[in-house]
């Protein structure tokens, strides 16, 4: 089993080597380990400990290791060793939950630990050496890629309403066929606890969603109990299981900005918060379009060819190679008329209109129309 680990658990050995040299216990715990199993990437390594916040500060410093409080008073500090970061966690326990934090105390055991976690998929912890310790049956349920609340499902999520998201964020990511039906029937019966959560941490979980290889049966459960709407009013997943079949068939990378676009919604930007880049990108995927090849010349190839797949997602149709090769071509367009080519003619506002007229037959031309021919 430790051969599975090998390449992050060497990377991570001086953090764990600094804690169990002090006397202390140390485990590798969730995405590191459920990942590794299910064969996806590991992005980042969680560290529990039987150490104390302040007596892990003090290891890393001496050992030469940067220490930063990330979540200290979740018991959680930052040990940045050769510049990878590793959070490494005190056990603990929940003491009290209000739907978005928990205060917490430290833990005295393993088990402890891992029933404050979310699914049993990510209570599974590895030993330095790569022997799993698996307190919940985890591994069962890894096995057949299920995910699944830890015990009672409606207290998991009342503790933290954000695993209603997770729930379909996990799901579409790693799981296979349908969703636990238990977990998704506390779902739904907790779905107005979506409303205490940030939108900032909404839009997170949504977008991470949308990143997933096919995220449109977990979001359509999403819609089935009300938890799309309640995040994104006016949303529609239908379009979205066709536009990730284009995807696909068009070998087009993943982009969860042009997926959000695909299912819609009212005030996005507002309802998600995203960021300005992001904000700026969907509006220009959402504009209305009545030429695309003019589309496609002013924004580029690339959101040219989003904007297409988008529309015929929308439609329920398919999209022709001439149709991609039409728009990769407006998008490469270079309008061979300058200012300076009308001055002589024009002065003012009415040089501006010229040079858009010209514009406007260029492009209603196909594109055809040369510098001598706008110019006669």
């Amino acid at each position: 089993m430790k051969q599975i680990f090998a390449p992050w658990v060497e990377q991570a050995a001086p953090i764990c080597a600094m804690l169990t040299e002090a006397g202390f216990q140390a485990w590798f715990v969730g995405g590191c380990v459920r990942n590794t199993l299910l064969g996806a990437p590991v992005t980042d390594i969680d560290i529990s400990t039987s150490a104390r916040p302040d007596t892990v500060t003090d290891l890393a410093e001496a050992s030469g290791f940067k220490a930063v409080p990330t979540g200290i008073d979740h018991g959680t500090v930052t040990v940045v060793a050769d510049g990878t970061a590793y959070e490494v966690t005190t056990l603990r326990k929940d003491v009290a939950t209000d739907g978005r934090r928990a205060v917490v105390a430290y833990a005295d055991t393993l088990e402890e630990d891992a029933l404050r976690r979310d699914f049993t998929m990510n209570a599974i912890y590895a030993q330095p050496d790569g022997v799993l310790v698996d307190p919940l049956d985890g591994l069962s349920d890894l096995k057949v890629r299920r995910f699944r609340f830890i015990e009672d499902a409606d207290q998991r999520i009342k503790e933290d309403y954000l695993r209603i998201l997770r729930f379909f964020r996990f799901h579409a990511w790693y799981g296979a066929d349908g969703l636990d039906e238990e977990g998704l029937a506390a779902c739904a019966a907790n779905v107005d606890g979506i409303d205490l959560l940030s939108k900032e941490r909404i839009g997170s979980e949504l977008l991470k969603l949308l990143a997933a290889p096919n995220p449109a049966l977990a979001t359509a459960s999403m819609a089935s109990i009300g938890a799309l709407l309640r995040i994104l009013p006016g949303a529609d997943h239908q379009p979205l299981a066709v536009l990730v079949h284009l995807e696909e068939i068009l070998g087009l990378p993943i982009d969860p900005i042009r997926r959000l676009a695909v299912i819609g919604g009212e005030d996005a930007q507002n309802n998600l918060r995203l960021s300005k880049e992001q904000a700026r990108r969907l509006a220009v995927l959402c504009q209305t379009v009545s030429n695309m090849m003019d589309y496609a010349y002013r924004h580029g190839s690339e959101v040219g060819i989003d904007r297409l797949v988008i529309e015929a997602a929308a439609g329920g149709i398919g999209v022709s190679e001439d149709d991609i090769a039409t728009v990769r071509h407006a998008g490469k367009q270079r309008f061979p008329v300058k200012a300076a080519d009308l001055m002589d003619r024009y002065k003012g506002p009415a040089l501006g209109k010229a040079l858009k007229d010209a514009e406007q037959r260029w492009i209603a031309s196909g594109f055809t129309l040369g510098k001598d021919d706008l110019l006669a």
